[in-house]
């Protein structure tokens, strides 16, 4: 059985319900986490001042949260993404393609075998274009020139 980890960090910890899930009955999917995830950093930055509600326009408050938590490629010391980097890349890739999904339609595409599965979920919109949100929320993490609301955008173009 694979240990699924976010982003090279145990899961244990970062969903409430995922350890008992795992010693009580078969781990979640990432089909299942995916929108959990969501929901959490979504709880997360309203709680910080962020208009995280997971309308279109959101996606501009987590640019913004990545403008002001990080800096050259690196999260500012002691700031909201100093901790469990992994586990918030994962949940902030996920919230932005929750955005995409619940607006344009659409399904995850997962694999649970694969050990790097968080990082390869990829999501396929309605109008058949498929994008990586977790890969391009560690893009946006290390250049701000990989903007996520234009990356969005594209995706709404088709």
């Amino acid at each position: 059985m694979i240990t699924r980890r976010f982003f090279g960090l145990l899961a244990a910890g970062f969903l409430p319900s995922r350890a008992a899930s795992q010693t009580t009955s078969a781990p979640r999917r990432l089909q299942e986490d995916i929108p959990i995830a969501a929901q959490w950093i979504s709880n997360a930055l309203q709680s910080s001042d962020y208009g995280a509600d997971f309308s279109p326009q959101s996606i501009s408050e987590v640019e913004r949260f990545f403008r002001e938590q990080t800096k050259d490629g690196e999260p500012i010391s002691d700031g909201l993404m100093a901790q469990d980097i992994g586990s918030r890349l994962f949940a902030l890739g996920s919230y932005c393609g929750e955005v995409l999904r619940k607006e344009l339609g659409g399904h995850w595409l997962t694999n649970d075998d694969d050990p790097e599965g968080e990082i390869n979920a990829a999501l396929e919109v309605g109008s058949g274009v498929t994008c990586w949100p977790m890969q391009r929320a560690m893009k946006r993490l290390r250049s701000s020139e990989d903007d996520l609301v234009a990356w969005a955008e594209g995706i709404r173009r088709g």
